[in-house]
């Protein structure tokens, strides 16, 4: 059985703001969430980047209560937080009636990240007694789900997916294949990542994939410029709820956008690195176009992974040229990370949002800081404002670490 897949529900904790109104309202008029990092002094810990995409003004008393907050490390609080919003736009309820129908898959590339390095220097100091009994589920990714399923009380499907910057577009193409079966009928999907700390940010600057423009954050992230230096870190969390379409119209639900393909690839090629000429990338975008039974001349819009790395953003271009010839250049190709920075697992989940959104409303986000382009780079990228079209068909791109890819293809819904 294969049933039609809609998105009813959009969640999103960014860098931008709290709440989907918020963040989407910051993005279309290209502001940068951006900014020196505040969570700890990176200067005095001699980082060679000192800027991220945090969250700003994160109230989690608003979405959970003390005691059970006290239990989660904040990439799992953000979750559960973008998972309620998520809830409350789509105006799913859930009940006695329904609760075996609904699931829940949201991950996380990194998980507790914050909470292992606070737990050791406790126990550095004191020893094992000082080693918390929630350690462990504080800091496991599928306590997201777990968390989410509690507080709501969905009780189907329950997991979390775990594939490093692809994690997000994976969740929700797990919760459309799902649906899409019959295994459920409804999935609140997505990722989560907080990990704006000092082993989080240590760890990437000695890899040298964070960019060094200290100076000038919100110029930092700058996809597809000759400019670009490395990505910056950002944190937050991306759930949308997804639908069978006959669960939505029997409830009357406000339909966003419908999902219509699924795609994923491995590079079998290099630990970080991309495949040569976004080979690996490419295969999953056509995957997802066979799975949605269309032409690439039908995609108008692709946000792409674009995280603002030499390699990769060259790598992603020659794939999207790869996959669809002379219509790439017909193609609008946007990078949102330009103004969130790049939220590792979450990024998935707030990028098919972003999509549904610019689906729903008609306008595309831009890429910010596109002032040199690099002369390898061609397409149209959407520099540095959002632009008024109403399209019908666009993909979400997302890649990670071991060479995982993910491609969402999300349609206008009619």
């Amino acid at each position: 059985m294969t049933r039609r897949v809609v998105i009813t529900g959009v969640g999103l904790i960014t860098p931008l703001g709290i709440g989907t109104e918020t963040t989407w309202q910051r993005l279309i008029a290209g502001e940068s969430g951006i900014r020196r990092i505040s969570n700890f002094d990176a200067e005095a810990a001699g980082m060679a980047c000192t800027i991220a995409g945090e969250v700003p003004d994160f109230d989690v008393n608003t979405f959970i209560n003390r005691k059970d907050a006290r239990k989660m490390d904040t990439f799992i609080q953000y979750g559960v937080a973008a998972a309620q919003l998520a809830l409350e736009h789509s105006g799913l309820v859930i009940d006695e009636h329904n609760a075996e129908r609904v699931g829940v898959t949201i991950g996380s590339g990194i998980g507790g990240l914050t909470m292992i390095e606070r737990t050791m220097r406790a126990y550095e100091k004191g020893g094992a007694r000082k080693i918390s009994p929630f350690f462990i589920p504080q800091t496991i990714i599928n306590m997201i789900s777990g968390w989410v399923s509690m507080y709501s009380g969905a009780k189907g499907p329950n997991g979390a997916t775990v594939t490093a910057c692809a994690t997000g577009t994976h969740a929700v193409g797990d919760a459309f294949e799902i649906i899409a079966r019959g295994d459920a009928d409804a999935m609140i999907a997505g990722g989560a990542e907080a990990c704006v700390c000092e082993l989080g940010i240590g760890g990437f600057c000695a890899s040298k994939a964070l960019s060094r423009r200290n100076d000038d954050p919100q110029a930092a992230s700058r996809p597809w410029d000759a400019d670009r230096d490395g990505f910056v870190m950002g944190e937050g969390a991306g759930v949308m709820v997804l639908e069978s379409l006959d669960s939505a119209r029997k409830r009357g639900a406000n339909i966003i956008a419908e999902v219509i393909g699924y795609g994923m690839s491995g590079d079998a090629y290099h630990m970080t690195s991309p495949a040569p000429g976004g080979e690996g990338g490419a295969r999953c975008m056509r995957s997802a176009l066979q799975r949605a039974g269309i032409a690439p001349e039908d995609v108008d819009y692709i946000n792409a992974h674009g995280t603002s790395t030499p390699a990769g953003d060259l790598a992603e271009t020659q794939g999207i040229e790869a996959v669809f010839g002379e219509h790439a250049k017909k193609l609008m190709v946007s990078s949102t990370k330009s103004m969130t920075g790049h939220l590792l697992g979450a990024t998935g989940g707030i990028e098919a949002g972003f999509v549904a959104l610019a689906l729903q409303n008609g306008v595309v986000p831009g890429t910010m800081n596109l002032d040199n382009p690099d002369p390898q780079c061609t397409l149209d990228y959407v520099p540095n404002e959002a632009r008024q079209e109403a399209i019908q068909v666009a993909i979400s791109n997302s890649f990670g670490f071991g060479g995982t890819n993910a491609s969402v293809i999300l349609k206008a819904f009619s």
